[in-house]
């Protein structure tokens, strides 16, 4: 037998025992999962008739985490959809141990990016909670800052999730700041800013957009975000034939047609792309992206053609990208340059078009830094600003320092 013969055999051994040893430990791990989610299930029940104010915490229990200077508990409280209809959604609420100060405490309202509509996906549900808080978690306790965390509706309750639909994402942020001053303990003030990562900047600001109007009580004074999916049509157009296009993609076709009714589905999927639909989106984002991955190696795509080519989806896509926030209302972005899912062009676009708008806009472009490690490589960069935000001095603009890559999408052979 030729020498090439054994190897190739050999590897193949190898890679058949490491598949099996694979399949069992995620065979292992989903029925721990499941019946992790199964015990979690009545936490996240909602009661019938759900309660009309909004805001209400219909549930409260510890989260089970070490949280630095501070603890953590799992949430259930009342949104609505954006037609009013009321529903629930569940979340985390981060306590210090210092005294509050008089009139209350600074609200940081986070928003996850993300992550996948399984159960097990959601922050709250999850065994990693705080994955994307670690760097900044700490210190916001230490400087007194209650800290919420929406699920954001139909995400480990009853649903639908309507991802990337800023008319309900705000109204989930804005109701978890509702629901942080509920609850007693909290002792949480009507300040607050937003910090969300990918989808989250996404809902971080489009609450500058709509926020103030939906609830004028409460005082935003400024949003932050990494890694922002911003310029949806740029996005789109740019990764709807990579594996990208596969997750993000099911996600959208999930749940967009239930804010957009007349959206074309069938039309602009592949075969294939139908086919597992419904299924990616049902996964988190490690095991759908892997999956994704590999159908884009072997030439598969999930939609047939750019959606922006599409009349419906342009305009729906236009529709839920933000226009420039005025000046009054200060936004943080941080973007890293490796970044292959909110690729940095189209952030370096909105820079260039904000600041001509003039909004007061500060930029934070980071060497190196890639999708999944935004959040926590621009933490600390974005408690110092929200820091500055909440003892009320003047918001910076970066406006007179170029983005370090061209803002325009990159040429093709």
């Amino acid at each position: 037998m030729r020498i090439g013969r054994v190897i190739g055999l050999t590897v193949l051994a190898v890679i058949v025992v490491a598949a099996a040893y694979g399949v069992a430990q995620a065979l292992a791990s989903s029925e721990e999962s499941r019946e992790r989610q199964v015990a979690l299930d009545p936490f996240y029940t909602p009661p019938d008739p759900i309660p009309t104010e909004l805001g209400t915490v219909i549930r409260r229990e510890p989260l089970g985490i070490d949280v630095p200077g501070g603890r953590a508990e799992r949430i259930l409280y009342v949104s609505e959809r954006p037609d009013g209809t009321r529903s629930v959604s569940g979340g985390m609420i981060f306590i210090p141990d210092a005294p509050a100060p008089e009139g209350g405490r600074p609200v940081v309202a986070w928003e996850h990016g993300t992550l996948g509509m399984g159960e097990a996906c959601v922050p709250s549900r999850s065994t990693n909670p705080t994955g994307d808080m670690t760097t900044w978690i700490g210190p916001m306790m230490d400087l007194g800052w209650v800290v919420v965390a929406t699920d954001y509706v139909g995400l480990g309750t009853p649903g639908p999730n309507q991802y990337l639909i800023a008319q309900a994402e705000v109204r989930d942020v804005v109701n978890s700041v509702r629901a942080a001053q509920a609850i007693p303990e909290a002792e949480a003030g009507d300040r607050y800013v937003t910090f969300g990562h990918s989808q989250g900047g996404h809902s971080s600001v489009w609450t500058g957009h709509l926020g103030p109007d939906y609830a004028p009580e409460l005082e935003l004074l400024g949003v932050a975000a990494a890694a922002p999916a911003l310029d949806l049509p740029q996005i789109a157009a740019a990764q709807w034939d990579t594996a990208v296009g596969w997750v993000i993609g099911s996600d959208l076709i999930e749940s967009w047609p239930t804010y957009y009714p007349d959206l074309p589905v069938d039309s602009i999927l592949t075969p294939s792309g139908a086919d597992a639909q419904a299924r990616l989106a049902a996964e988190c984002i490690t095991q759908s992206g892997l999956e994704a991955t590999a159908r884009e190696a072997f030439g598969e795509q999930f939609f047939a053609s750019d959606p922006v080519d599409n009349a419906s989806w342009r305009r729906a896509l236009e529709d839920q990208t933000p226009e420039p926030l005025p000046a009054s209302m200060p936004v943080f972005i941080a973007q890293g340059t490796a970044d292959q899912v909110v690729l940095p062009w189209p952030n370096a676009i909105v820079e260039e078009q904000w600041c001509a708008a003039g909004s007061t806009i500060d930029v934070l472009w980071m060497g190196g830094v890639n999708h999944q490690d935004a959040a926590k490589a621009g933490g600390p960069a974005a408690y110092a600003w929200i820091a500055d935000r909440f003892a009320g001095r003047p918001a910076p603009r970066s406006c007179d320092v170029p983005p370090p890559i061209p803002a325009q999408a990159p040429a093709t052979s």
